[in-house]
């Protein structure tokens, strides 16, 4: 935890040393981060979870659906493991991190201040969400659900729109850190 909040910072405001903000505008900016970040999450959740009871209802047990010939196909795959399929016998484990991920990310949106970093978090949040709930309310029971994926690209791993939110979430924090941009508004050049 200590090295996540080293990560995200400490928003080099007076609110962050248990005084009022200097201007009306600073504590209200920050709540509108955190809104966003709750607003991204939310939706990415409500996507995966609409998009896997879609898949669920009409395309388990069935044929795959073609989409760009075979280079593109909805196929429905339960993964007990993480990405490319491995790790199956560490479906506890993966529910644990996600949980984590989820913590942390609660935890740190108060120190939030930075509009490209609600985003990139709450892709992320969203997209633990999504995983988070198979991984508790599938079969074969809670904490060792199989997650349900279904974009199969060709010669490529099968994935849902939560793994997707992840992925983005991750590639868009990287590029925030080379530009040096940090959670709290900050930039700094290193």
């Amino acid at each position: 935890m200590a090295e996540a909040e080293r990560i995200i910072g400490t928003p080099d405001i007076p609110e962050a040393a248990g005084a009022e903000p200097e201007t009306p505008d600073e504590r209200p900016r920050g709540r509108r981060r955190i809104l966003v970040l709750f607003t991204v999450a939310a939706l990415a959740y409500a996507l995966d979870l609409v998009s896997k009871m879609i898949v669920v209802a009409k395309l388990e047990h069935h044929a795959p659906i073609e989409i760009i010939g075979d280079w593109l196909k909805f196929e429905a795959i339960r993964n007990a493991g993480a990405a490319f399929g491995m790790g199956e016998a560490f479906t506890v484990i993966f529910t644990v991190i996600a949980a984590s991920v989820i913590v942390v990310i609660a935890r740190l949106a108060r120190k939030l201040y930075s509009l490209p970093w609600a985003i990139a978090l709450g892709l992320l949040l969203g997209g633990a969400l999504g995983n988070l709930t198979d991984r508790i309310f599938r079969s074969p029971g809670v904490f060792e659900g199989a997650v349900v994926d279904f974009i199969a690209p060709k010669h490529f791993a099968v994935f849902n729109l939560a793994d997707s939110a992840i992925v983005c979430g991750g590639i868009l924090i990287v590029l925030l850190s080379f530009k040096g941009l940090d959670p709290d508004g900050t930039v700094h050049k290193d």
